[in-house]
């Protein structure tokens, strides 16, 4: 793993996009942020912090790579439009590894976690994220939900220091590379199988050389359809209508698995 330095995983991804790639629209939604160049790229809009973009001019027709370096920022709005940015090229159907995308748009199913359900069971278990329908898993596994902002029988998420290193399954949402601390819950989470997940995570081997063991994240087979749900306001709506959600393992073991 290639942890030493926490921008290393950042700078990768933006290295990863093409340099003369352009961007020809994007959208802040209540929900999601979108941009798209050489397809869609999806990721949360942040529901807390400064809600104003400083930037150096307009997004459309910018390289892909300039806006991808927001991801870096500490303002998360514009965080979240440079990830949008870096999935606008990686989480596309002609970049995203073949063997991971289904031959033809994938109908809604259970969550990852419900999936996964099987392989669980029993074992000691972290989600980064208070995901939606988590007591379908809670009876299930020793369930330990950290959260920004805790709901009842939550951790706060600064006790990832404490439970992360003794967990056998950690679950990350993708949102955390926005608030930049993906970096680190890898690095804690390094004796678990950890899977990042949700719309918001980079679908990309890269991800592999940092930690994570799977990925699970989403392509836009259906730019109109998600771009309009976006701009009215939808939440959930985009995973029964344009979004195929997609689920990898590392294969060649760069993250060992229990």
């Amino acid at each position: 793993m290639q942890n030493a330095n926490p921008w290393s995983l950042y700078d990768d991804l933006i290295a990863a996009i093409p340099p003369e790639l352009t961007v020809s629209d994007c959208t802040v939604g209540l929900h999601w942020t979108l941009v798209r160049s050489l397809g869609v790229g999806i990721a949360m809009t942040p529901p807390e912090g400064e809600r104003r973009l400083r930037l150096p001019g307009p997004v459309r027709g910018a390289k892909v790579r300039d806006i991808a370096a927001l991801a870096k920022s500490w303002n998360g709005f514009e965080a979240a439009l440079g990830v949008a940015a870096i999935n606008s090229f990686i989480n596309t159907p002609t970049v995203v590894p073949a063997d991971w995308l289904s031959p033809r748009p994938a109908a809604p199913g259970g969550s990852t976690f419900e999936q996964m359900l099987p392989e669980i069971a029993g074992k000691r278990v972290a989600v980064v994220g208070h995901f939606p329908n988590l007591d379908l898993i809670a009876g299930a596994c020793s369930l330990h939900i950290l959260e920004r902002r805790p709901q009842s029988g939550d951790f706060p998420d600064p006790a990832c220091e404490y439970l992360l290193p003794s967990m056998d399954y950690v679950f990350i949402t993708g949102s955390t590379l926005i608030n930049k601390t993906l970096p680190r819950l890898l690095e804690l989470s390094r004796q678990a199988t950890t899977v990042v997940v949700g719309p918001t995570t980079p679908l990309t081997p890269l991800l592999f050389r940092y930690g994570a063991s799977r990925l699970a994240g989403s392509v836009v087979r259906d730019p109109q359809a998600v771009w309009q749900q976006v701009v009215e306001g939808g939440d959930r709506s985009i995973f029964q209508n344009g979004v195929e959600m997609v689920q990898s393992r590392n294969e060649r073991g760069a993250h060992a698995e229990h």
